[in-house]
C-alpha cells in the first residue's frame, strides 16, 4: 500500500467536504489557525472535555484537566477549575524538570459545568492573568484537548483584549467533528482506503429504523453494538448477543434501543449506528501529529496496545505495540492514509486512530478502523510525557506501559504519601533511576485514583511493574 499524495488525500474527500460545505464553514477560523513558522510564543494549555458526552459520569473526571500540565513546558500556562497541590507542582518542577509554568485557576462558568475550562477562562482573574501573559508576549498560542468552538472564543475575545496574535494549535471546529463524529469519520475512511477497512455499520435516527438495522445485523454477526457518534471510551457503546436479539420480537428490539437511547441522553433525530461487533485478536491505537498540509505530512508517533476491560471495552491504559512486524507496517500504511485525508481537509495537531486486528496477526490478519480521537487522550499524553523524560539511543522510545489505577484504601491520601510508598521506585530523570512516573493524581484524594507510568528494560518487565510491583507497594 503506497501513500497518497496530498491531491489524491484532497481528491478522495472531496466530496465529503462539499457536501458538508466545508471551506465556508471553516473560513471564519483562518486568521486564529496556529502555523509551524510563527515565531515563538507562550502556549495556554487547556484540558477541556465538555465536549464528549457522558466524561461527567467517570468518577474525578473534573481533576483530568491537571492533564494539561505535563504537556506545559518551561514559560507555558495551564488553566483549571480546581486548585494544584503544591507537593505535585513541585514533584512535576523539580523532580520531572517539565519547567517553571503558570497555573491559573478558573471559575466554571455554570455549576454544573466544572469541565467547561475555556469558557472559565474567559471571565473573571482567569481571563485578567491570560490576557497579561498574551500582553506582555504580543502573541499566545492557545493549545487544547480539543480544538472545540469556545477555545477559538477565547482566543477572539484575548485577541481583541489585546492585540496579540492569538492563535489555536488545532482544527476548526467544522474538522474537529468530522474526526471526532463516528459517522462522518467511517465516511473518510471508506473514502480514503476503500470499502472493508470499518466493520459493518448501519445508521439510523429512529428507533425503529435502528432496532431493524440491529437485527438485520444480528442475522449474521455473532455479536452486535450501538454506538452514539460522538462519545468517548466506550461510553456511549451498548454490545449485544445477536442469538438473544434473533430471539426477540421486533417489539422487543424496538425498546432494548429506546433503553439504550435513554441512557445516552439521545437527540431525537440524531444518527445511531449499528455496527458488527467483531472479535479481535488485539486492539491497537496509531498515534499521529497532524501539521498543516504546507508543513509536511503527517507523523507517526507510535502504535500502541490498547488495554480494555469489559463486555464494552472501556480503556484504561496502553504499551507500546507488541504487535507483529507486518501488522505494525499495515497499521501504518492504512493509517497514514486516513491521516493524509484528514489533513486535506485542514486537521491539524494531535490525533489517533483505533484499530481492531482480526484473525491471526502471526498470519492471516485483518485491520478494521473503529473511530478517531481528534485530540489529546489517556495514551497520546503518557506517550508525549514519555518521549520528554527519557533520553534513549537514537531517539526509541523505552518499553512501558500507561495506566489508570484505583485502590479503595488510598482515598484520603495525598500525593506525597504516594510518593513515600514509591519511594525509590519513583522515576528521576536525573539520575536515570526508579520506574514509576505519576500524573493525572487530583482524583487522588477523593476516589483513590490517579495514572502511573511503569518503565521497563522489557515490555515483560514494565508489565510486572504495574501487576505486581505497585500493588505490593501501595499496600504497604
Amino acid at each position: 500500500m503506497t501513500p497518497l499524495s496530498s491531491s489524491a488525500a484532497a481528491d478522495s474527500v472531496r466530496p465529503l467536504a462539499e457536501r458538508l460545505q466545508l471551506a465556508a464553514r471553516v473560513r471564519p477560523y483562518a486568521s486564529r489557525r496556529w502555523r509551524p513558522d510563527d515565531l515563538p510564543a507562550p502556549t495556554l494549555h487547556l484540558e477541556d472535555v465538555s465536549a464528549i458526552p457522558f466524561l461527567s459520569g467517570i468518577p474525578g473526571v473534573e481533576e483530568y484537566q491537571h492533564r494539561a500540565r505535563v504537556r506545559a513546558s518551561h514559560g507555558d500556562a495551564y488553566a483549571t477549575v480546581t486548585g494544584v497541590e503544591s507537593v505535585y507542582e513541585a514533584y512535576c518542577e523539580d523532580r520531572l524538570r517539565l519547567g517553571t509554568v503558570t497555573h491559573i485557576l478558573t471559575q466554571a462558568p455554570h455549576a454544573s459545568s466544572p469541565l467547561s475550562v475555556a469558557e472559565g477562562c474567559m471571565t473573571g482573574e482567569a481571563f485578567d492573568a491570560i490576557t497579561d501573559l498574551a500582553r506582555r508576549n504580543e502573541r499566545l498560542v492557545i493549545h487544547p484537548y480539543m480544538a472545540i468552538e469556545p477555545v477559538w472564543e477565547l482566543a477572539r475575545r484575548v485577541a481583541d483584549r489585546t492585540a496579540a496574535r492569538v492563535t489555536v494549535l488545532g482544527p476548526p471546529p467544522p474538522v474537529v467533528w468530522i474526526a471526532n463524529d463516528k459517522a462522518l469519520f467511517d465516511e473518510v475512511v471508506n473514502a480514503a482506503l476503500g470499502p472493508g477497512w470499518t466493520p459493518e455499520t448501519r445508521r439510523g435516527s429512529t428507533v425503529p429504523a435502528i432496532a431493524a438495522e440491529l437485527r438485520a445485523l444480528a442475522s449474521t454477526h455473532a455479536a452486535v453494538g450501538l454506538k452514539q457518534t460522538r462519545c468517548a471510551s466506550a461510553m456511549g457503546n451498548a454490545v449485544f448477543e445477536s442469538a438473544g436479539l434473533r430471539a426477540e420480537s421486533p417489539a422487543a428490539v424496538e425498546q432494548t434501543v429506546a433503553t439504550f437511547l435513554e441512557r445516552t441522553e439521545w437527540t431525537q433525530g440524531e444518527t445511531v449506528l449499528a455496527v458488527a461487533w467483531e472479535a479481535a485478536s488485539s486492539s491497537p491505537s496509531t498515534q499521529w501529529w497532524i501539521p498543516p498540509t504546507a508543513a509536511g505530512p503527517p507523523t507517526l508517533d507510535g502504535i500502541y496496545e490498547q488495554i480494555l476491560q469489559g463486555q464494552r471495552k472501556v480503556f484504561v491504559g496502553s504499551r507500546p505495540s507488541t504487535l507483529p512486524a507486518p501488522v505494525n507496517r499495515r497499521l501504518a500504511q492504512a493509517a497514514g492514509r486516513v491521516a493524509e485525508a484528514l489533513q486535506s481537509l485542514g486537521y491539524i495537531g494531535r490525533c489517533s486512530f483505533d484499530h481492531l486486528v482480526l484473525g491471526d496477526p502471526d498470519g492471516d490478519f485483518r485491520i478494521r478502523f473503529t473511530e478517531c480521537n481528534g485530540r489529546w487522550g489517556g495514551t497520546s499524553t503518557p506517550m508525549r510525557l514519555v518521549d520528554r523524560l527519557v533520553t534513549r539511543p537514537r531517539g526509541a522510545r523505552p518499553p512501558y506501559r500507561a495506566q489508570d489505577v484505583t485502590a479503595s484504601h488510598l482515598v484520603g491520601a495525598r500525593f506525597e504519601e504516594l510518593l513515600e510508598l514509591a519511594g525509590e521506585e519513583a522515576f528521576d530523570p536525573v539520575r536515570g533511576t526508579g520506574r514509576f512516573i505519576f500524573y493525572n493524581v487530583g482524583p487522588l484524594s477523593t476516589f483513590g485514583k490517579f495514572d502511573v507510568i511503569a518503565l521497563g528494560g522489557t515490555q515483560e518487565a514494565a508489565e510486572r511493574a504495574v501487576l505486581e510491583t505497585l500493588p505490593r507497594f501501595l499496600r504497604t
